[in-house]
């Protein structure tokens, strides 16, 4: 499933407000109030939304402030899930235990299905909700196989060889360059979690478009 881009993402909001109009009240006794010039500024303003390689840091670095949503069916969260994500369907997410206060990120195959359950939530009220930009489709590419620079720079380099640490700590392994990344028969990480590997933080690029 390819990642959204801006303008996709914003269509989503759109065919999604369109239809709550139709619906009405979608939650039973539950009224909501729902800006679309606001939700379209979040969107465009890569507000809501993480990286794959930004959570990866956050689960080695053992941060704890937030709940990682895996909407995928059970099947694939079983056969391979981020650590610690909670395998929780779109159609339960309006009686799953979630508190308005927490931060939640959503991540699916590609964006889609996560983008929807980003607006369900927004539509009951809930302030902190992120998604993960491309998915786990993104985790695969950009965290257990990510690519070898084209270009060897000595500023290339020292980001693939954080790369390639990340991607061992995960239990996978960088992929030469050009080579095309696939998801493979995968185990869950042999890693002990728990105790939080600190590695030097990643640096921060310039924002570019979706």
């Amino acid at each position: 499933m390819p990642k959204l881009s801006t303008n996709q993402w914003l269509a989503v909001v759109a065919l999604l407000l369109g239809a709550l109009a139709v619906v009405g009240e979608p939650y039973a006794g539950t009224r909501t109030s729902l800006d679309a010039r606001e939700l379209a500024m979040i969107v465009e303003g890569r507000a809501d939304h993480v990286t794959a390689p930004e959570l990866a840091d956050w689960i080695m670095q053992g941060q704890t402030d937030y709940r990682l949503i895996d909407i995928r069916e059970d099947t694939a969260y079983a056969r391979y899930h981020i650590p610690g994500a909670e395998n929780v369907q779109i159609r339960e997410l309006p009686e799953y235990p979630l508190f308005r206060n927490e931060r939640i990120v959503l991540y699916s195959g590609g964006g889609i299905h996560a983008a929807q359950a980003w607006f369900l939530l927004k539509a009951m009220g809930f302030p902190g909700v992120y998604t993960v930009l491309g998915g786990f489709d993104a985790w695969i590419d950009e965290v257990l196989y990510p690519a070898a620079p084209s270009a060897t720079t000595p500023e290339s380099m020292a980001e693939f060889e954080r790369a390639e640490a990340v991607a061992a700590f995960f239990g996978g392994s960088p992929r030469g360059a050009g080579e095309e990344g696939e998801l493979q028969e995968l185990a869950l990480p042999s890693v002990d979690l728990t105790s939080p590997v600190i590695v030097a933080p990643r640096k921060k690029r310039r924002k570019e478009g979706c």
